[in-house]
């Protein structure tokens, strides 16, 4: 609905000119009036009308200088003037100050209806015009925007980051970071959250953050420090209360690269998101965040899938299938699985693989062991899980489920009672590596909340203090030997993070590593020799 002020001196007029159209019809709204020059401006530069019909002789202000300055200050509405006949030279002005019309008093319904409808086909005009601007700006935004996050935009200079057309587009902050945004799952379309609701912020005017879709999931981009202040304070909330499986939530995925202070560096902050983004196979059980910190080294992922390695696990599994030795198949399994998270292979290479080493230990099995009754899913059913599995850990624990059928129909079902045993023997023997209760607890076919619950009942301690007590003595003794580095001790032991291996040597032990290698040396050196 466009909107209309009246302005004459003259109440009469004013309340004749309300009447004599019908302005609703005709898709005009009258919001005001005003009866002297002074009064009529400043509502023109508050309210800014469709349409202002305008007397040219007003009190305090003449209609010329009324239109004059208000063209000046940017109004871009309609004027129709209204005049005596000897008010000629002033309608003229007025026209050329950008009035639309002029009409004499007495004004005659006809003139006015004319004038008010054509009036109206240009604003109409006007608004598509405006309409169609609007939406070209925003393809291009959209265009540049996907340009600057994918690093493909190239400005002519650099200062072209800076320019006031990307200010304008709500671009310019302290500080970007590039979340991409993935639904996964058997009903993705189920997770109807938006990235906002995720946050609990608002984006109004696009000032948090912009977003776009690429490849069927959705590319982020926060924008300064409250955006990311806010992120920060959804991934805290996330790893503490994971969602429940089969939550809509439990469908969501995000893939998050570095902040960056610069236009020109979100690039960088893209393709770590994007690479984690594909890493999302290799999470562990419950995880729906992927950070950059967690980015592995690409360049270092020289491992690729080869026929002898392929054979070595099959060996290796059927051979311990063989002789019922459920503790080493568990342990192949997790050294397959850690395998397979360093090669420099994709995702479906790696299907394809552990398709393939499946249906040959499978193979193997039903070959020499015909007596038993042992019911595989068949190829096709095996196929279908495998490709619905959407995480590494999931097929790991398919094949694992399976072996466990052999000694299952075998009679060697039973649980020993020291199976805590085989796992303080396989935790002994592999607290260098990466592992986790989530994911040994699968191998050895128990829950990982329940084992938890048995391992520090049995141990007197958390899985996770007795891994820090078999690194931290063994750490003492590689820092008494005095052959390595402390940095090269904390990798040996399985600390990744220097500071970390410094944080927990000295909760545990009360000193620094050096401190404690230093002590070391000095109880075994000789006393000092004195001459008298």
């Amino acid at each position: 609905m466009e909107t209309i002020l009246i302005a004459d001196d003259e109440q009469n007029i004013r309340e004749g000119l309300k009447c004599i159209l019908d302005w609703k019809q005709l898709g005009f709204e009258i919001i005001g009036e005003s009866a002297n020059g002074d009064h009529a401006l400043s509502f023109i530069l508050k309210q800014n009308p469709s349409l202002v019909l305008l007397d040219v002789r007003m009190p305090k202000m003449y209609g010329t200088d009324i239109i004059k300055i208000a063209r000046e200050k940017g109004f871009k509405g309609k004027f129709i003037i209204l005049s005596g006949y000897s008010d000629f030279t002033y309608a003229q002005a007025a026209i050329r100050y950008g009035a639309s019309f002029y009409l004499t008093k007495p004004i005659d319904e006809d003139e006015l209806l004319s004038a008010v409808s054509r009036i109206k086909k240009e604003l109409e005009k006007e608004h598509s015009n405006l309409d169609n601007i609007q939406l070209l700006k925003s393809k291009a935004k959209n265009v540049i925007l996907h340009e600057i996050i994918t690093g493909a935009y190239k400005p002519l200079s650099p200062d072209l980051f800076l320019s006031d057309e990307l200010k304008e587009m709500n671009l310019d902050a302290d500080i970007y970071q590039v979340v991409i945004f993935e639904k996964f799952g058997t009903n993705p379309d189920d997770a109807s959250y938006s990235f906002a609701d995720l946050l609990k912020i608002t984006n109004k005017g696009n000032h948090t953050f912009e977003h776009f879709e690429e490849e069927g999931n959705e590319v982020i981009l926060l924008k300064g420090s409250f955006a990311l202040s806010k992120f920060q304070n959804f991934l805290s909330r996330y790893e503490q209360n994971p969602p429940q499986p089969g939550s809509p939530l439990d469908s969501l995925f995000l893939a998050y690269g570095r902040p960056v202070g610069n236009l020109d560096e979100i690039y960088l902050s893209y393709e770590e998101a994007s690479t984690l983004l594909k890493r999302r196979f290799f999470c562990i059980q419950g995880q729906h965040t992927l950070g950059f910190d967690e980015l592995p080294d690409i360049h270092k992922q020289n491992l690729e899938i080869t026929d002898e390695k392929a054979n070595e696990f099959y060996t290796l599994l059927t051979d311990y299938l063989m002789a019922f030795n459920r503790k080493k198949v568990a342990e192949t399994l997790f050294a397959l699985e850690e395998y397979v998270y360093n090669v420099k292979s994709d995702i479906v290479t790696i299907r394809l693989f552990l398709t393939d080493l499946y249906f040959r230990i499978k193979e193997k099995v039903n070959h020499t062991y015909t007596s038993l009754e042992i019911i595989f899913p068949t190829n096709a059913e095996a196929i279908d899980h495998i490709e619905k599995c959407h995480y590494l850990y999931e097929i790991i624990l398919f094949i694992s489920e399976q072996t466990e059928k052999v000694f299952s129909a075998s009679g060697n079902s039973s649980r020993s009672t020291n199976i805590l045993d085989d796992i303080f023997y396989y935790i002994d023997h592999n607290y260098q590596n990466n592992i986790k209760l989530e994911n040994i607890a699968p191998l050895f076919g128990y829950n990982s909340a329940y084992l938890g619950k048995i391992f520090n009942k049995t141990a007197g301690e958390s899985f996770n203090s007795y891994i820090d007590h078999k690194r931290i003595e063994q750490s003492k003794r590689l820092l008494s030997e005095n052959q390595l580095k402390v940095y090269e001790i904390s990798e040996k032991v399985g600390y990744k993070n220097v500071d970390y291996f410094h944080k927990k040597f000295k909760k545990y032990v009360g000193v620094s590593p050096a401190e404690y290698r230093k002590e070391i040396q000095d109880s075994i050196l000789p006393p000092p020799e004195h001459n008298f």
